[in-house]
């Protein structure tokens, strides 16, 4: 189930749209920043019905 979600980079501060994989279980990846094209960490957090609980981005070297 792809859900469309805000992240928040911690680089620039600025917010920009992405999508997420809910299907995939919790999941934690690296996606570059829309804006300034820095490496985010994404860490998803999912139930087992499916559906998103947390979703938090930090610097690499946070």
């Amino acid at each position: 189930m792809l859900e469309f979600v805000t992240l928040h980079c911690p680089y620039c501060g600025e917010s920009f749209e992405s999508s997420v994989d809910l299907s995939g279980g919790d999941q934690d990846y690296v996606e570059d920043c829309a804006v300034c094209c820095r490496p985010i960490n994404v860490s998803v957090r999912v139930d087992a019905q499916d559906e998103l609980v947390s979703l938090h981005t930090r610097r690499d070297q946070d």
